[in-house]
């Protein structure tokens, strides 16, 4: 897998989860997604505040942070943790040069305050196994997972 040399441009997500589904907002307000699970009666998806012209990185973080979230929920659920009410994902995914090669590359961070750092982490990596977007990324992409408790 090749490392990026030269980051030409970065989207990131900040998502959170609550009755109402899933939000992503993005860090320059050029995304605002409201996501829903399947089969709940809200839409699949809701655009509440696009500013024109978001970049594709932000709308691919958002989209696989609101399912890298799910699955840290089926992750807490399978390891019988009670989650923090605010447990939250942040994704930037950045697209850069090798050379004139182009590649993408993200990073991941599960924020879970006052959850043991240990547990976080196992849950971290347990909902990357179940993530579709983090498997159908594995292997293809640059990938690094933090976790933050504080």
């Amino acid at each position: 897998m090749s490392k990026i040399e030269k980051v030409l441009v970065t989207g990131k997500t900040h998502t959170t989860h609550n009755s109402a589904g899933y939000t992503s907002r993005g860090h320059n307000g050029s995304l605002d997604i409201t996501l829903s699970s399947p089969g709940s009666a809200r839409p699949e998806h809701e655009f509440t505040a696009v500013q024109p012209h978001p970049k594709a990185e932000q709308l691919f973080a958002g989209a696989w942070s609101a399912c890298y979230i799910a699955a840290v929920g089926l992750a807490a659920q399978q390891m019988k943790v009670t989650l923090p009410t605010d447990t939250a994902v942040d994704i930037e995914v950045d697209l850069g040069q090798t050379g004139p090669a182009y590649f993408l590359q993200a990073r991941l961070t599960l924020r879970v305050p006052g959850l043991d750092h240990g547990v976080a982490t196992e849950l971290a990596h347990n909902a990357d196994q179940i993530c579709p977007y983090s498997k159908a990324t594995r292997g293809n992409i640059d990938v690094a997972i933090n976790v933050l408790t504080a």
